[in-house]
């Protein structure tokens, strides 16, 4: 199992915008120094709280000042995008990153994001428009014929070859055909994660997800490529958690409930879920009740919190549970106090996946 990380970001509304990208930037920094494989940046219009709208132009940024790392945008919605035009952002971005680009594609996740694009999600349209999208841009990225493209929200045309002056649709990724391709799941039986594993896409599981929920993720994956004729590999496979680790067990436990972990649940995905899939997606045991989905549910239940020994058999644990996977996805969040979060972030790679390999 490799370790990886995915930021929202979560900052809570009023925060300064400029120093919000400049923490974000240094977590990667930081991340890549760790030795992290991969670090994923979310994409949100309306979201005061998921403050980036450009994840894209942050990885432009970090591909300058990290090494190894691996930056995806986690994810790109693709309602909110010309085909045409995302085709040439995120292939320039894959030529930037010489092969070091993740391309993480969804169809929209939070509310005001598709009022932006005048889609109602009760109705599905978002995710055939998705996948449309998605065909054509990877059609763009090969030799595409002349002509005008139509869709109901949006349109282009792709004009024809003239050799004499250099006039074509020419620019490519870095990575062909593609970067690698991920689709992230949240649902019990995602119909995302079945579309994913029939594309044979990257696989990513959300932090909120309880094993109950994460079992029937694995399901929908080998399911849908089993009707594409092949073996899913749950090496491909990223699961997110939150997570904090300390010296002591007490330690793990008081930063959690005092600090960022409680306070953006609480402030923010309590009331937000519900808005949208409903609590039902935080449940293990389906019949509790919402108001028993509370920060100290999701610190006994879904969080990996704890002292370094305590977080490494949890892992070890959902790791054994879900019949193995192939990266840890770290959530992000504000690393205040710093102290504590940076260390924390640096016992999890240094002493406690060392731990999980061997268990």
């Amino acid at each position: 199992m490799q370790l990886g990380y995915f930021n929202m970001p979560l900052h809570p509304p009023g925060s300064d915008l400029a120093q919000t990208l400049a923490d974000d930037l240094a977590q990667l920094v930081e991340l890549d120094r760790l030795g992290y494989v991969e670090a994923w940046i979310g994409e949100h219009f309306t979201s005061e709280w998921e403050n980036i709208p450009a994840p894209d132009l942050l990885i432009a940024q970090a591909l300058g000042v990290t090494e190894r790392i691996k930056l995806g945008t986690g994810v790109t919605n693709i309602p909110n995008h010309n085909p045409f035009t995302l085709a040439h952002r995120i292939a320039q971005l894959d030529q930037m990153s010489r092969g070091r680009l993740l391309w993480g594609i969804g169809s929209g996740g939070f509310i005001g994001d598709f009022r932006v694009a005048g889609i109602d999600p009760a109705v599905g349209e978002h995710r055939e428009m998705t996948r449309k999208a998605v065909d054509l841009i990877l059609d763009l990225w090969k030799e595409p014929g002349p002509g005008l493209y139509e869709h109901p929200r949006w349109s282009f045309n792709v004009p024809a070859p003239d050799d004499e002056i250099g006039l074509r649709v020419h620019v490519r990724p870095y990575q062909l055909p593609h970067p690698p391709i991920a689709m992230a799941g949240i649902s019990v039986k995602s119909d995302t994660l079945e579309f994913a594993g029939e594309r044979g896409y990257i696989p990513m599981s959300i932090n909120f997800a309880p094993t109950r929920v994460l079992a029937t993720h694995w399901e929908s994956v080998a399911a849908g490529a089993a009707k594409a004729g092949r073996t899913a590999d749950r090496a491909d496979w990223r699961i997110a958690r939150d997570i904090f680790v300390a010296d002591t067990t007490k330690e793990s436990r008081k930063q959690a409930m005092d600090g960022v972990l409680a306070r953006d649940f609480d402030r923010y995905f309590r009331k937000l879920i519900p808005k949208g899939r409903g609590m039902g997606i935080l449940k293990q045991d389906p019949d509790m009740s919402d108001a028993d989905v509370t920060s100290e549910y999701m610190m006994d239940n879904v969080w990996v919190v704890g002292s370094r020994e305590e977080v490494a058999e949890k892992l070890a644990k959902l790791n054994d549970d879900m019949g193995g996977f192939g990266v840890l996805l770290a959530m992000g969040h504000e690393w205040e106090p710093h102290g504590p979060w940076t260390e924390s972030m640096g016992m999890l790679i240094e002493d406690v996946m060392p731990k999980v390999s061997r268990a």
